[in-house]
């Protein structure tokens, strides 16, 4: 049975299932490409800190349609989440969301903080998502801007 939630109850989902998810982005070559993130939500955006270099982020400049996927747990939950992401290297979207808003230090990543010029963040702003219990099979719940 297919039931519709709100986007605080997927949220809250993706808290409750695991800090890691994985993002799957488009190259060039039409070819996907997928690797392991640490999102953090801060209002109906989902962030992810990467470097400004990255493969993800030379493939949303090219094609900004991603899709994220949080791990199942035990009990064969887990969510998908499809949205459009956009990358920000502008000094005053570093420091904002430098502190406070990811449940790890960033500077452990980019020892050079804020101002680091490899240090950027992908804001995906998600479309549609679909949570599901026991691999679907105990029921699917989906939500859509």
């Amino acid at each position: 049975m297919e039931e519709t939630v709100e986007l605080d109850e997927v949220k809250a989902e993706t808290a409750r299932l695991s800090h890691w998810a994985h993002i799957a982005t488009v190259g060039r070559d039409g070819k996907p490409d997928v690797v392991p993130v640490w999102p953090a939500w801060q209002e109906d955006t989902l962030w992810i800190s990467t470097g400004s270099n990255s493969v993800k982020v030379r493939n949303i400049d090219h094609n900004p349609n991603v899709a994220l996927h949080w791990q199942v747990d035990e009990s064969g939950d887990g969510v998908e989440i499809w949205g459009t992401a956009t990358v920000h290297t502008d000094i005053d979207t570093k420091r904002r969301l430098w502190t406070g808003v990811f449940s790890y230090n960033l500077d452990d990543f980019a020892p050079g903080g804020p101002e680091s010029p490899e240090a950027c963040f992908v804001a995906v702003r998600p479309e549609r998502a679909l949570a599901l219990k026991h691999y679907g099979m105990a029921g699917r719940a989906t939500w859509r801007v």
